[in-house]
Protein backbone atom coordinates (compact mmCIF):
# COMPACT_ATOMS: atom_id res chain seq x y z
CA UNK A 1 0.00 0.00 0.00
CA UNK A 2 1.22 3.44 -0.76
CA UNK A 3 1.89 6.26 1.69
CA UNK A 4 -1.37 8.31 0.86
CA UNK A 5 -3.69 5.28 0.86
CA UNK A 6 -2.38 4.20 4.44
CA UNK A 7 -2.68 7.85 5.77
CA UNK A 8 -6.06 7.79 4.37
CA UNK A 9 -7.23 4.73 5.85
CA UNK A 10 -5.69 5.68 9.07
CA UNK A 11 -7.19 8.91 9.09
CA UNK A 12 -10.89 7.05 8.31
CA UNK A 13 -9.71 4.38 11.44
CA UNK A 14 -9.05 6.98 13.53
CA UNK A 15 -12.57 8.80 12.59
CA UNK A 16 -14.56 5.66 13.02
CA UNK A 17 -12.68 5.38 16.49
CA UNK A 18 -13.27 8.66 18.06
CA UNK A 19 -16.98 8.81 16.52
CA UNK A 20 -18.08 5.14 17.54
CA UNK A 21 -16.06 4.75 21.21
CA UNK A 22 -16.75 6.83 24.71
CA UNK A 23 -19.75 6.77 26.70
CA UNK A 24 -22.18 9.02 24.66
CA UNK A 25 -22.82 11.65 27.26
CA UNK A 26 -19.27 12.02 26.96
CA UNK A 27 -19.50 12.54 23.01
CA UNK A 28 -18.94 15.71 20.92
CA UNK A 29 -20.04 16.45 18.38
CA UNK A 30 -17.90 18.15 14.92
CA UNK A 31 -19.47 20.61 13.11
CA UNK A 32 -19.54 20.64 9.59
CA UNK A 33 -16.66 22.99 9.01
CA UNK A 34 -14.50 20.84 11.60
CA UNK A 35 -15.24 17.36 9.41
CA UNK A 36 -14.50 19.00 6.03
CA UNK A 37 -11.25 20.28 7.71
CA UNK A 38 -10.42 16.99 8.26
CA UNK A 39 -11.67 16.09 4.90
CA UNK A 40 -9.57 18.97 3.08
CA UNK A 41 -6.42 17.76 4.70
CA UNK A 42 -6.66 14.00 3.58
CA UNK A 43 -4.59 12.23 0.89
CA UNK A 44 -7.68 11.65 -1.18
CA UNK A 45 -9.28 12.93 -4.19
CA UNK A 46 -11.07 15.85 -4.49
CA UNK A 47 -9.95 16.85 -0.99
CA UNK A 48 -7.67 20.01 -1.93
CA UNK A 49 -11.44 21.05 -4.01
CA UNK A 50 -12.88 21.05 -0.27
CA UNK A 51 -10.37 23.08 0.89
CA UNK A 52 -10.37 25.75 -1.32
CA UNK A 53 -14.55 25.97 -1.42
CA UNK A 54 -14.40 27.03 2.16
CA UNK A 55 -11.54 29.25 1.33
CA UNK A 56 -14.02 30.95 -0.93
CA UNK A 57 -16.78 30.40 1.67
CA UNK A 58 -14.43 32.64 4.04
CA UNK A 59 -13.92 34.99 1.81
CA UNK A 60 -17.54 35.34 0.41
CA UNK A 61 -18.22 35.93 4.37
CA UNK A 62 -15.72 38.73 5.11
CA UNK A 63 -17.30 40.45 1.87
CA UNK A 64 -20.43 39.96 2.95
CA UNK A 65 -19.61 41.24 6.75
CA UNK A 66 -17.61 44.39 4.96
CA UNK A 67 -20.90 45.43 3.13
CA UNK A 68 -22.91 44.73 5.68
CA UNK A 69 -21.48 47.45 7.65
CA UNK A 70 -20.88 50.06 5.02
CA UNK A 71 -22.96 52.86 5.91
CA UNK A 72 -23.33 52.35 10.12
CA UNK A 73 -22.39 54.53 12.56
CA UNK A 74 -19.80 53.57 15.12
Amino acid sequence: MDIPRRLATAAAAWLLATACGGQPEEATELTRAQKDSIVADLPIPGASGVGRAMDARDRANERAARHDSIGRRP
